[in-house]
Order: C-alpha cells, then structure tokens, then sequence
C-alpha cells in the first residue's frame, strides 16, 4: 500500500480543532485515579464519532477503541487518569477550564496524558478517511489508575483480558521525539520500633524517631553511590514521606516509618534495592523492617487487582523493528533524524515491556517537565504530528515486517 505521507500530514493538521476541543473537554471533566468513569465516557463518545469498529469498557475501566481485523495486533496507550492540581495559588488559570491560544492549550492533563489519548482517536480517524487499513487490527487503549499504580492496568489487559500485542507504543508526552526505555522504581517502607512513655521522663521509653535519624542519614549517602548506567542514567533514591505513631504530643514516639521512591536503572534488581537498605548499619542497628508497599485500591468500578510497588525498568533495542518502524514514520512525515532517547519518569511499559517482555516504544505530544507542573500545557503542533505518526505506524511496521521476511 503506498502511502501518501504529505496528505497525511495535511489531514492531521485539517483536524487540529477537533482534537483540541477533545483535548479541552476532557481537561475539564477531573479525573484522578479512580475517578476516571466520566472521562472514560467522553473517551467512548468520541471514539464513536470518529468511526472505530469496536469499542469496550473492560471490568477494570479500561476503555480499549479497536480499527481493522487484520492478524498482526498492534496497540497505542494513552493513561487517562491525572494527577491533582496541588497548591491552586501556582496556576496562572483555571487547571480544569485551561486556556487556548494559538499555540498552547493549558489545563491539567494536557500533556500528562490526555494529549496522547486525543491523537490517538484521530489517528483512527485518519486511517478510516485514507483506508489504511490493512492485515493489523489497532488497539487505541485508555487505561485507568496509572498515576496511582503504573502498569496495573497493563497487568490487568494482559492477564484478564488475553491481550498481547506485537508491540505498543506509549504515548506519553516525549516533546515529539522517540523514546526506547525508562529506568523502573519502587516504593519501600523502613519502619522502626520503640517503647512509648512520658515525655517529661523520655529515659524510660524508647524513642523510634531518634532510632530513624541515622537510618535517614544513611539512605541519603546511598543515593549517591547507586548504580549508573550509559542510557538509562543512575538509579536514584529519595525518601517521600514520614510517619509516626506516639499516645501523645507529650510521650516518646514508639513508632516511625518513612517511605522510599526508589528509581532502579537498567540492572537493578527489586532484591538487591531492598538488600542495600536492610545492609546499612543503620538499619541493622535499629533492627528496622525493610518491606515493599502493596497496592490493594479499587478502580473506578471497584475493582481490586492487588501488586506489589515494584515496576521494572525496560530498554527496547534501537535497532529493534518497533524503534525502526517509529523512525521511519518521522522521516517520511517531518525529514530528518529524530533524536532518539528515554524517559526520565515512569510509564505502562514497566507492566508491557518490564513484566511481560512485550515490546514498548514512545511517541507522544507534550513534554515531560509539563508533568504534575502548575499551568501544565502542550502544543497544538504536537497534536498534529502525534496523530500522524500513529496512523503510519501499522503499515510502515507491516512493511518492515515483509522485508525481514523476504
């Protein structure tokens, strides 16, 4: 099938305002993890305006658009839930109403990743106007509850739902370049352990706070001799959150917990996270308990798939015919090299690619410091070029495909 790439283009950009006013509506409805069932609907709508074939909900909350019947699976995700809008003082407008000018549209979810979500449906759009349809059949996946558990929807889709695509493209927002990995991360607790008594005379009990002090000590110097990696870049720790328990603000505390992000690079394992903590001095002095979180909250549709807080890192190899085929796409479409690179945050593939070997790759509108920002906002023109790059992917992967097997 020849595909006329500057028509594509055109057309993309002949849809700029639908997906623009998609993009508003759905920055309008709020929709932090497991409250995503109304955006999840506007999602629906326009997937039926648009044309898709077929169009589900699945137990979990997942929507899943579908375009084609073809043999090879191909699918493009888009996490639909965001984070909150934190202090309302940092916004210069209203996170929920956002803005529009010209070049930007603002509003919480723009780039982190409803952005993603509005090209995609379009891309649709484009290849049913172009009849690019071919011996593929496209999942166009909204997932729920990323930010509160990334990849627990992939875990879900894969596990329950039987879908195991031949790769997937995460659209989250890469400022229009092509991302290939992302380090992984964990969320570890360190609690210690005390003897409550009066505060006046604190010699009698067994104050867990003070036990915690040299632990947090300790965990900060081993943030900086993590393992580094040449892509990836270094594994990084940081402790999150602190927590105590205490009969009174009067009485030794005999109890304190703190909580760890713990960003793992390319070579880390979840054991050796956990061994370099329970090794430290600290640690073993205080007798403390090194655990990792699980994850046990219910979806929008109350559903509850529990995992533990650990998400693997993954690397998808740049001359992998996933990355090919994304490289291709921009070459044909915009000229030139794009540059090719990695995520600095978290995404689905550490469920698609990191559990389950599935192969990820990223293209997405919007950048990645727009991220939980005050006055987060993304581009129209990368609107534009995600839709058209995510409706050549299917025939240009086909068309590498028949070429390794020529």
């Amino acid at each position: 099938m020849n595909i006329n790439f500057e028509e594509i283009l055109k057309k993309a950009k002949h849809y700029e305002e639908d997906m623009t006013k998609f993009l508003r509506d759905m920055v309008r409805i709020p929709s932090e993890s497991q409250q995503e069932k109304d955006v999840i609907l506007r999602i629906k709508e326009e997937m039926e305006k648009v044309g898709f074939d077929k169009i589900e909900i699945d137990p979990m909350g997942n929507i899943i658009g579908t375009i084609g019947k073809g043999k090879r699976l191909i699918a493009m995700d888009a996490h639909i839930d965001t984070v909150g809008i934190g202090e309302r003082k940092n916004w210069d407008f209203d996170p929920y109403e956002g803005f529009e000018d010209e070049t930007y549209i603002g509003g919480r979810g723009t780039s982190d990743q409803e952005g993603g979500m509005a090209s995609m449906v379009y891309a649709g759009k484009i290849i049913k106007d172009f009849n690019l349809e071919d011996d593929y059949t496209l999942l166009i996946t909204g997932t729920v509850q990323e930010e509160d558990c990334d990849g627990l929807c992939w875990q879900y889709l894969i596990e329950e739902m039987g879908i195991k695509p031949e790769f997937v493209v995460i659209t989250e927002p890469t400022s229009c370049n092509i991302y290939r990995g992302q380090r992984g991360r964990m969320e570890i607790k360190v609690s210690t352990h005390g003897v409550s008594c009066h505060g006046s005379a604190p010699e009698r009990g067994d104050n867990a706070i003070f036990k915690m002090a040299p632990i947090l000590q300790e965990l900060e110097a081993l943030h900086k001799d993590l393992h580094d990696d040449p892509f990836l870049g270094k594994g990084t720790l940081t402790v999150s959150e602190i927590f105590y328990s205490s009969p009174s603000r009067c009485a030794v505390a005999d109890g304190c917990s703190v909580s760890i992000d713990r960003r793992l690079t390319h070579g880390e394992t979840p054991e050796g996270a956990m061994d370099e903590i329970r090794n430290l001095p600290s640690v073993k002095s205080a007798d403390a308990k090194v655990e990792m979180y699980d994850y046990e909250e219910p979806s929008y549709t109350g559903l509850v798939y529990p995992t533990k807080t650990y998400f693997p890192s993954w690397v998808l190899e740049e001359e992998h015919i996933a990355t090919q085929t994304l490289v291709d796409a921009y070459r044909e479409l915009f000229g030139g090299k794009p540059l090719v690179d990695k995520w600095t945050f978290s995404t689905n593939g550490v469920s698609i690619m990191g559990r389950y070997d599935i192969p990820c790759i990223g293209f997405g509108p919007g950048h990645e410091k727009e991220a939980h920002a005050p006055n987060e906002k993304t581009e129209k023109e990368h609107l534009v070029k995600a839709a058209a790059m995510y409706a050549v992917i299917p025939n240009l992967y086909l068309k590498r495909l028949e070429k390794t097997n020529s």
